[in-house]
């Protein structure tokens, strides 16, 4: 190596010296970050992973060196000798770590020469994503993109340095997989060994933790990579990464110890911030009633209040058309808007309108009575229960949904957190607000009204609810749970079934077949045979935790190399088409559909 570097060697990155060094002779190597030429003094900041340190080309110090700094442009890769020295008094920077000397250059090598970037190296320009991520070796290069891939780093090396401590053993589990449908689609892997036959890259380690459990190692995790074969959207990668974790002879309460030990170490010595514990719970019943969805904002109040009852004695058709025929009316009270426009009210029935709702009734709060268009088919009685149920005061704004429950809770779920950022109520709460959902239904129904795992099909139900399993099993509840931060989901899991008799039960109200059982599952269920021992565990999602600890818009600013809404690589141009040599050698033909 030492050749390619002219003989030299790095003594100090552009972000190690500081005023103590003053007349050191060093040598530092980087890229141009900023070159500005004084006239007779050119100036170069020189940045490298750890920082920028300031280069001062004198022509009466070096001329030579003072010559080749007119030929360097931004982004060059500079090997730089020279003296140490105090920058001049007035001339100090505060804002660097190093802004209080500057390197009286001596010699400079260049290293290399680099193209005009595609964009500046700076944070303060705004640069169209696609362009970002076709170049992202030049993107990664922005202070704000680096310090976001170290805070990962620092993440996953906190976390690691708390489960070792913990007696947790990191174990690695299989890439190549065999196919046992979980959900969502996997990644289809040829085998070249054996044609016609496939592997899949695994959706989650899920069986192998549970696997580790029944060979006794008591506690597992992994930084693990997941993959999954989903249809595109704004903020899902088809690789990401999550922190895999499974314990033995355990309940739900050592879960919620062990994650909120987790993110407390974390947010401690990543962000320096002392995080409350034990974090609030709430049931997903509770969720879905009171904020919309199972992944509650609780940074802020404004809760969601069922007022069907109330709605069905007024007069107004559209809530007794709603309460006819069984669905719901819910309501929001918005504290302090009744001086909402009739812009501002316009835009807001836009907005639950993109969540199905077909519009948005509202009252406001003035003179101690109800203010509407809509009021005179509310009569005095029910004006003043909805008053007193939403707990109305003067100048309140209440906003109602009414439709199907799913329609209501979606829009309305999404109006209060709209709101509340309109009002800025989210600012005013508490900056890191972690929540666990408990008491998840064990079933619900998709689109076609077949029975589906809310978790997957090893969720163990509540003991309680063991009986209704033979009598109405959507009512009973799972050892399930997730963690929200901030009105995101960064994690879940459950504890499993170890128990033969009740796994097979489960199977048959999901329509698993004996026979579909053993080709999907038949080496777990074998396993479980030989003494499994209860166990349960969780995983978080490294890339959406640390894009909300770093206040990122989404999980792909926290990725090194990640791929687009599309599922693309735009720097590689991946997915691509295979030669035809290694298709033949893969016993693969390819038939598409005729598209046009």
């Amino acid at each position: 190596m030492a050749e390619f570097l002219g003989g030299w060697k790095r003594s100090h990155t552009c972000g190690d010296l500081r005023g103590a060094d003053k007349g050191k002779t060093v040598i530092l190597m980087g890229w141009v970050h900023r070159r500005r030429d004084h006239g007779g003094l050119v100036f170069v900041d020189l940045r490298d992973r750890y920082g920028i340190t300031q280069i001062v080309f004198d022509p009466q110090l070096a001329d030579k060196g003072h010559k080749q700094s007119h030929l360097i442009r931004n982004e060059w890769v500079l090997a730089i000798k020279g003296e140490v020295t105090a920058r001049p008094e007035g001339t100090m920077n505060p804002k660097l770590a190093t802004g209080e000397i500057e390197i009286k250059c001596q010699e400079v090598k260049v290293l290399n020469s680099s193209l005009t970037p595609v964009f500046p190296i700076e944070d303060e320009v705004e640069v169209a994503e696609e362009v970002r991520l076709e170049h992202r070796y030049l993107d990664l290069r922005r202070p704000s993109m680096k310090d976001k891939i170290v805070m990962r780093h620092k993440t996953s090396t906190a976390i690691r340095a708390y489960m070792n401590s913990q007696s947790f053993l990191e174990i690695e589990t299989p890439i190549l997989i065999k196919n046992t449908p979980e959900g969502a689609r996997e990644y289809v892997v040829p085998s070249r060994v054996y044609p016609g036959k496939f592997y899949v890259l695994p959706q989650s380690p899920q069986i192998f933790k549970q696997l580790s459990m029944v060979a006794g190692l008591d506690r597992y995790y992994q930084i693990a990579r997941c993959f999954r074969d989903e249809d595109p959207r704004a903020d899902r990668q088809p690789e990401f990464t999550q922190v895999d974790i499974e314990m033995s002879f355990i309940d739900e309460d050592d879960i919620y110890g062990l994650g909120e030990g987790i993110m407390k170490n974390v947010f401690k010595e990543v962000l320096g911030e002392d995080i409350k514990t034990p974090f609030p719970r709430i049931s997903f019943e509770e969720s879905m009633n009171k904020y919309g969805n199972d992944k509650p904002d609780i940074r802020f109040d404004m809760l969601m209040v069922d007022v069907t009852v109330i709605a069905g004695k007024s007069d107004f058709k559209v809530f007794k058309d709603v309460v006819t025929r069984g669905d719901a009316v819910k309501a929001l009270n918005a504290k302090g808007c009744a001086d909402f426009s009739r812009k501002d009210m316009e835009d807001l029935t836009a907005f639950v309108a993109k969540y199905g709702a077909k519009g948005m009734a509202w009252f406001k709060v003035k003179d101690g009575k109800l203010d509407s268009n809509i009021v005179k088919y509310f009569n005095e009685e029910v004006q003043k229960e909805i008053l007193a149920t939403l707990k109305g005061e003067e100048g309140d704004l209440f906003l109602f949904g009414a439709d199907h429950i799913d329609t209501v809770n979606e829009s309305l779920g999404q109006l209060r957190v709209e709101i509340a950022k309109r009002k800025g109520l989210i600012e005013k709460g508490p900056k890191w607000a972690f929540c666990w959902v408990t008491d998840i239904p064990m079933f619900g129904h998709d689109e076609k009204g077949r029975v589906f795992s809310m978790n997957h099909p090893f969720t163990s139900p509540k003991e309680a609810d063991v009986a209704l399993l033979d009598t109405d099993p959507m009512k009973a509840k799972s050892k399930g749970y997730d963690i929200t931060l901030n009105g995101f989901e960064i994690g879940g899991g459950s504890i499993r079934i170890h128990d033969m008799e009740l796994q097979s039960k489960i199977f048959k109200i999901l329509d698993i077949s004996h026979e579909k059982a053993e080709e999907r599952f038949g080496f777990l269920l074998k396993a479980l045979s030989y003494g499994a021992p209860p166990h349960g565990g969780m995983a978080f999602g490294l890339d959406r935790l640390v894009m909300l600890m770093t206040g990122s818009g989404n999980i792909r600013e926290v990725i090194a190399f990640p791929k687009t809404a599309k599922a693309t690589d735009l720097m590689t141009g991946s997915p691509s088409v295979l030669d035809d040599d290694l298709m033949k050698e893969l016993k693969i033909k390819i038939e598409l559909e005729d598209l046009t």
